[in-house]
């Protein structure tokens, strides 16, 4: 999602764009499939409207404790849910007629010398250009090969995702607790209501499969129980992905502007992973643009820029996120959430704030 925005702004303003990717477009992808309205305007002025595209709007939060305990709030700036299917889709349908070319290839090394990368990749194409942007999601075979801290680390998370059919209402999005994780409930275009959880591998892997799990523990919250019961899968089967990481991460690297999930990923439980992908792009499209217009004079200025954007846009996000989820996993803390959060309700929405960022105005 990074990487196709980043090419749309990029080749909006007549900049030759080579996109690689290892997966034919569109497919669907473990993700919450919740965005915040923060980035619409920034969508818009790239020519894309997920509202008019069949985006459903979402307005209203519900958050439950392990034991089912409910509580509910308004979403400040509200958001929309799309697929990743659907959203992959339209993000690429733009940069295709803004000129970008899409190559369905595997990187294999990017090599940085004298002011030029080199790129090489496993169908043993070599392209040079003077910007690389890393957008290739959480974990990947070239952060192993650039030795990047994050990847030493063992993950102990695994995510599940499936799209039913079913009763939930349209403007909601619920987050809601078991025993060593959350699920995010929400509607996607064509009245599918996306379901994608979390938990620490360590405590899927006593059960026998998916099926169990779920049973044994995600079903311990009543009102999992009741959305999973009530509804019909869509897909064959779920989607799976394990070690995912959320150490932390630099946005630069080997000269390397990093976006989306490759520079930093906030926890799902806060649900704005996707706006901060689209955001990243914004913050590195604006500097590379202004390095390759002479704006910036050197490479030291951009990545120094693009550093401090980054920062300062994301990083008390990440941490208010991190402490978040770690009052959750902690069931004795989260059910003295609930009963502060119950008796002052209106500081949900002001927790909300924290994991979220104001509309971009200034593009």
């Amino acid at each position: 999602m990074a990487g196709l925005t980043n090419a749309i702004h990029l080749s909006k303003f007549n900049h030759r764009v080579l996109l690689i990717e290892k997966n034919s477009y569109p497919n669907h992808k473990v993700c919450g499939e919740y965005i915040s309205n923060e980035v619409i305007p920034y969508l818009n002025y790239l020519g894309i409207d997920p509202i008019k595209e069949g985006a459903k709007k979402i307005s209203k939060v519900q958050v439950s404790t392990a034991k089912g305990n409910l509580i509910k709030g308004n979403l400040p700036l509200g958001g929309f849910g799309m697929s990743r299917y659907f959203f992959d889709k339209l993000l690429l349908n733009k940069a295709e007629s803004n000129g970008v070319k899409v190559l369905k290839d595997s990187v294999n090394s990017v090599i940085f010398n004298k002011g030029v990368f080199t790129i090489q990749t496993k169908d043993s194409k070599s392209f040079q250009s003077k910007i690389t942007i890393g957008a290739f999601g959480k974990r990947s075979l070239l952060d192993f090969k650039m030795n990047r801290n994050f990847i030493k680390k063992k993950s102990p998370y695994l995510a599940v995702k499936i799209h039913v059919k079913g009763d939930f209402p349209e403007n909601l999005i619920a987050l809601h607790n078991f025993k060593g994780g959350y699920c995010g409930v929400s509607k996607v275009e064509n009245n599918s209501i996306n379901l994608c959880y979390i938990t620490e591998y360590n405590l899927f892997k006593k059960h026998k499969n998916i099926s169990d799990f779920q049973q044994q523990v995600v079903y311990k919250n009543k009102h999992l129980k009741k959305i999973f019961e009530e509804s019909d899968s869509v897909f064959k089967k779920p989607l799976t992905i394990s070690q995912i990481s959320f150490e932390t991460k630099k946005p630069v690297e080997n000269h390397i502007i990093m976006c989306g999930d490759t520079a930093g990923m906030i926890h799902p439980l806060c649900g704005n992973g996707m706006g901060m992908a689209i955001n990243s792009a914004r913050l590195a499209s604006i500097r590379i643009i202004q390095f390759l217009n002479g704006e910036i004079k050197t490479r030291e200025g951009l990545e120094k820029q693009y550093f401090e954007d980054w920062n300062n846009e994301f990083k008390t996000r990440l941490k208010t996120g991190h402490f978040i989820a770690r009052m959750f996993r902690n069931q004795a803390v989260s059910q003295i959430a609930y009963s502060i959060l119950k008796i002052i309700p209106f500081l949900l929405p002001k927790i909300i704030r924290f994991t979220h960022g104001k509309y971009i105005k200034s593009i």
